[in-house]
Formats: C-alpha cells, structure tokens, sequence
C-alpha cells in the first residue's frame, strides 16, 4: 500500500492578507496611471484649441482693423479729390473706383469673420467636450465648471454666456453685425454714386442705394442664419444637455 502524501498546510493569516492585498493594489495603480495618462492628453488638446482660438480671434479683429482704416481712409480720399475736381470731369469715376475697392476688400473680410466666428464656435463645442471628458474621469468637478460640460447647442450657449440667457444684444454688439452694417453702406454708397455718374437723378440714387445696402444686410444675415443652422444639423453631440430638445424637434 503506497503512502499518500498528506495536504499541504494553509499560509498562515497574515501571508493571506499581504497576497490579497498586493493583487487588489496593482490594477489600481495601473488604474490611476491610465486615468492621468488621459487627463494629461486631454489638457494637452485643451491648451491646443485654447491657442487656436486665440490666434484666430487675433487675426480677424487685425483684418477688421485694416478694412475700417481702408474705409476712413477712402472716403476722406474722395471728399479731397471732390474739393480738387470740383465734383465734376474725372471725380465720378475715381469716386467709384475707390468704393468698388472699399467694397471688394470689406466682402472678403465680411466672410472671413463669418468664417471666424464658425470656427469659434467649433473651438468652444469642442473645449465643451473636454470638459465632460474631465468629469468623465472625475465626477466631483462637473459643480466647479462654469462653462458647461455639454457639447450640444445649450451647451455652446451656456459657456458664452454664464450668467444670464444669450438675448439680441449678443448679435447687435457683435463683429459680424458690425462688419454688415458698414459693408452695406459701403454697397450703398457704390450704387448711388454708379446712378448718379451715369446721369440719373440724386433722388433716385438715394432710394436705391438706401434698398442696395438693406438688400446687402439681409442676404448676409440669412446667409449666416443659413451656415448656423447648417453646422447644427450635421453634428452629433457626445452629450447633450439634460432637458433640451435636439435641434431637429425645435
């Protein structure tokens, strides 16, 4: 009869505990190196579009800057070739040269601060995003954050505005509507001064210079209600603000 080998004794309490405790330790310190990994990256982007925005925001008021010292400087330019030409002869056609210029100049910066304010947007839906990545990875900040969490279109209207509901006020103070309001004088301007050079009477040039300009502000105006809308529609949210409805229901 062959000797069977007996059990082998149980670690005693002590080692249990150290083993249980070593296995439970090491995923969470893999655990807290993947999740720093995370917020180091998603700082990194943060800081990224943080910069890109600023740079935009430097350049278009540079370009709106120039356009406006174009205009100033334009229209004193035409108010002294009247003086030397006694507004007759040569001056129509220099006065409609120098608008035409004005006119051309103030159209490409009107759509690059369009252009602008797009991307602005993106910049501030995308920092929107970080942010609920942060509370992702960290719950107990989402009460600190001001600017919202929220990558959706509430979201994008929370962080522009903390404190209160965005109302008109936000669309008359801004560059757009201020870059609109002096191309469509300068429009108006350029087609009262071609009726008038082309023998028509003041009268007439007045009134349909006054509805070229409106026309100009308006076809603009829809023209970025039109690309506002369009953005929204083609873009999902990674999470969207509890209580409001898609873009589509409003």
């Amino acid at each position: 009869m062959s000797a069977r080998s007996a059990p082998e004794d149980p670690p005693p309490e002590g080692e249990r505990i150290s083993a249980s405790a070593e296995e439970s330790v090491v995923p969470t310190r893999e655990s807290d190196a993947a999740l720093g990994r995370r917020a180091q990256i998603l700082a990194t982007e943060h800081w990224g579009l943080l910069a890109a925005r600023s740079t935009a925001q430097s350049e278009v008021l540079t370009r709106i800057t120039i356009f406006l010292t174009l205009v100033s400087a334009g229209l004193v330019t035409i108010g002294l070739l009247g003086q030397a030409s006694g507004f007759a002869g040569w001056f129509g056609g220099a006065s409609l040269a120098i608008l035409a210029f004005l006119w051309l100049i103030g159209f490409m910066t009107q759509f690059r601060v369009m252009n602008v304010s797009e991307e602005d947007m993106m910049y501030v839906v995308a920092m929107n995003r970080l942010r609920g990545a942060y509370v992702d990875l960290d719950p107990s900040v989402e009460d600190v954050f001001l600017a919202s969490t929220y990558d959706d279109q509430a979201g994008m209207k929370l962080t522009y505005s903390f404190l209160r509901r965005r109302s008109v006020s936000i669309l008359l103070g801004s560059s757009v509507m201020l870059l609109i309001v002096v191309n469509a004088c300068v429009a108006g301007l350029l087609v009262g001064s071609a009726i008038v050079a082309g023998g028509g009477e003041f009268g007439w040039a007045v009134g349909i210079g006054i509805a070229a300009g409106l026309v100009y502000a308006a076809g603009f105006m829809t023209f970025g209600g039109v690309g506002f809308r369009s953005a929204w529609k083609h873009y999902v949210p990674r999470r969207t603000t509890p209580g409001s409805a898609p873009p589509s229901l409003r």
